[in-house]
């Protein structure tokens, strides 16, 4: 059995809004009096689960509480979540940059982490300083981190600017060199936050494939939070699941995405009530119509979607148009209704996706209403998830079908010779 290099036990983290510590002198001595008498810490009690949509009733919010999880050597483990959820403070107490209100966490072995941008590089120093800074807090040699050094240099990309002050990085060189200096100087655990977000599409790829290679070749083990759901799903196992600093689950990282998707689906409904008016403009709701089950379609029948609207004045033209997303946010395929003119009153829009274009996966939606100029008016994004469902009753494939859509448009034939 794998060796546990991470056992986090009961953990919770307090904040007081607006204050540093509990706001107060007396409260931190308070609180530092309690736990040298081996009493409950006495702010314990008081907070809220960290709930960004609700107005506060409380000086104090619980940004986790009660997290347990462990996690094996060379394992590596996915951390989602909505804004908010927790997954940076966890990090951050896993990293120990800050410091859990309660609870413990047992690590061994040297840890890396890439928080967030600049975090561990001194601005006035160069690239090649701040790497031998880097290395030096990882307890490591001068000379061990010499043979490193060039390689950190060419995956990072920078080379040109290696001894220019990381002061005048941009924001994607500072994530290249941060990166490949966590990476490539042989920590045990490899901690990376949603930061990669601020790379290129190539870099991205470049960083999953490393993180993938320290993993599976090198044996270390990786904590990985993003909002990318498919690059989660492509390079961890294991998947830990936050909502508002409470655990919500952990598991096989297939199951803890499908239900996380299942329990952010903006509205499961056939028919959205939306009634927003901007600029005098009104999208009332949008009906959905298949025979599919509550918050699925069938992918063997047309999808019609009708979107109700109201206008109080006249527009030279307008736009309805219909994102369709992946899971990982990215944009499928868009569809736009004709520019014309509209006049005050109440219309009903209907667009018809033929049977078998979509595939059998979930999907979100994005609404978006433009004026002829361009100007946008309205924009509802994620406004809808559903899934696409097949009743799969003869054919070789009977796992999901691969890809994002699935148009029915190929021919096929077969000759003898």
């Amino acid at each position: 059995m794998s060796e546990v290099v991470i056992k986090v036990e009961d953990v919770s983290k307090q904040y007081r809004l607006g204050s540093v510590g509990t706001g107060t002198l007396s409260h931190d001595l308070n609180r530092m009096w309690a736990r040298v008498r081996g009493k409950e810490d006495p702010f314990a009690k008081l907070g809220e689960t960290n709930d960004r949509t609700t107005k506060a009733t409380s000086d104090f919010v619980w940004s986790l509480k009660d997290i347990n999880f462990e996690v094996k050597h060379g394992e590596v483990m996915g951390i989602i979540g909505r804004n908010g959820a927790g997954k940076s403070t966890l990090l951050k107490i896993l990293s120990r940059t800050t410091s859990p209100t309660t609870g413990n966490i047992k690590i061994k072995g040297r840890v890396a982490s890439l928080l967030e941008v600049g975090t561990g590089f001194h601005p006035e120093l160069t690239g090649k300083e701040n790497i031998y800074l880097n290395g030096a807090i990882l307890g490591m040699t001068k000379a061990e981190i010499s043979r490193k050094f060039d390689e950190i240099v060419d995956f990072s990309g920078v080379e040109r600017y290696i001894d220019t002050p990381v002061k005048r990085y941009s924001s994607g060189m500072y994530v290249r060199l941060a990166f490949a200096v966590a990476a490539n100087l042989e920590p045990d655990i490899l901690i990376v936050d949603e930061v990669l977000a601020v790379g290129d599409a190539e870099f991205q790829k470049k960083c999953l494939g490393k993180m993938k290679d320290v993993s599976v070749n090198d044996g270390r083990t990786v904590l990985f939070v993003s909002h990318n759901l498919l690059a989660v799903k492509s390079l961890c196992k294991t998947g830990l699941w936050l909502d508002k600093g409470l655990c919500k689950g952990i598991g096989p990282i297939d199951k803890i995405i499908d239900s996380y998707m299942q329990k952010n689906q903006s509205n499961k409904s056939s028919a959205i009530t939306i009634d927003k008016e901007k600029d005098g403009f009104t999208v009332l709701s949008v009906d959905i119509s298949n025979n599919g089950a509550e918050g699925c379609f069938n992918i063997e029948e047309d999808l019609t979607i009708t979107v109700n609207v109201k206008s109080e004045k006249h527009y030279e033209a307008i736009n309805i148009n219909l994102f369709f997303n992946s899971l990982d946010g990215s944009v499928i395929f868009a569809t736009v209704s004709p520019a014309e003119k509209f006049e005050n009153g109440t219309y009903t829009y209907t667009c018809v996706v033929p049977a078998y274009t979509l595939n059998d996966i979930l999907y979100s939606l994005d609404l978006m209403v433009v004026q002829n100029g361009p100007k946008i008016i309205h924009h509802f994004k994620d406004f809808l998830s559903m899934e696409g469902i097949e009743d799969r009753r003869e054919g070789a494939w009977l796992d999901k079908f691969p890809g994002l859509i699935r148009p029915q448009y190929f021919k096929w034939s077969k000759t003898k010779i």
